[in-house]
């Protein structure tokens, strides 16, 4: 991937993407695939920028083999929202550490290479690409998009996650079927022998998390007791004063904010 156009993973603003799809090198989407998806669909729609100018505003060179007159980005409209889906003309890549987490995913499975198309919340979602109603429209369009050729992996890149197309797609659609936050798919946990942490979960709440198993050894239960926190942080929003949570089927959890970005959880 080229170094020139990373994505960039802070500092988020309506232009900065949320999501990237990964392609097998040379068979990245052009844009006359997707607006041929969106008539397929019915679901969302799809419009050219006037006089092919760049997804920065400015005019853009050339002609490019998809007839875009040199486009890299187009408007998504789903469900009222809006969104730029961008890199049709080249140039567009992901930093090392906005894949440094994978899910369902193996990890013999090249990601250097790829070709990159992000996902970006539209002009008028600035500052509301974290509300829980707009990323579920992503999902959405991000399900919908992965039926274009060629792709290898889904990122997520306020998690510097990336999952497998069947392992994100089975989560997201159980998610919009009314089933639990797809914790694995849109935040990423790392454990250690005694801790799980999560990424990406501050995008959503403010706040990321440590869990701290009770005997010093992460075991079984714990797994289920963080996929439940997840689930009931993003619920319940920021965390505000230490309190005592009961997550159903796993017990009670003592839950205590360190500073404004971090929660402390453990087993009550």
């Amino acid at each position: 991937m080229q170094r020139s156009d990373e994505v960039a993973m802070e500092g988020y603003n309506h232009r900065a993407p949320v999501a990237a799809l990964l392609f097998d090198p040379g068979t990245a989407p052009a844009i006359d695939d997707v607006e041929a998806l969106a008539q397929r669909s019915g679901r969302f729609s799809v419009f050219r920028p006037l006089g092919g100018e760049t997804i920065d505003g400015t005019p853009a060179g050339g002609t490019c083999g998809d007839g875009s007159d040199g486009a890299d980005w187009v408007e998504l409209l789903r469900d009222g929202l809006t969104f730029d889906l961008a890199g049709f003309a080249g140039g567009r890549s992901v930093s090392e550490a906005a894949l440094a987490n994978r899910s369902g995913i193996a990890p013999t499975v090249a990601l250097h290479d790829a070709a990159v198309i992000t996902l970006a919340p539209g002009p008028h979602l600035a500052g509301a690409a974290n509300l829980l109603p707009v990323i579920r429209v992503i999902g959405a369009l991000l399900l919908e998009l992965m039926e274009l050729p060629g792709l290898i992996g889904v990122a997520w890149l306020p998690a510097q996650l990336v999952s497998g197309p069947d392992w994100f797609a089975r989560a997201i659609r159980a998610w919009l079927d009314g089933g639990p936050f797809p914790a694995l798919a849109l935040a990423a946990i790392n454990r250690d022998d005694a801790t799980f942490t999560s990424t990406g979960l501050g995008f959503l709440t403010g706040q990321e998390f440590t869990y701290t198993a009770r005997d010093g050894m992460v075991g079984e239960r714990d797994t289920r007791i963080v996929l439940r926190l997840v689930d009931w942080l993003v619920a319940h929003g920021r965390l505000v004063a230490p309190r005592e949570v009961e997550l159903a089927g796993v017990g009670a959890v003592r839950l205590e904010p360190l500073g404004q970005h971090r929660i402390a959880a453990r087993i009550a």
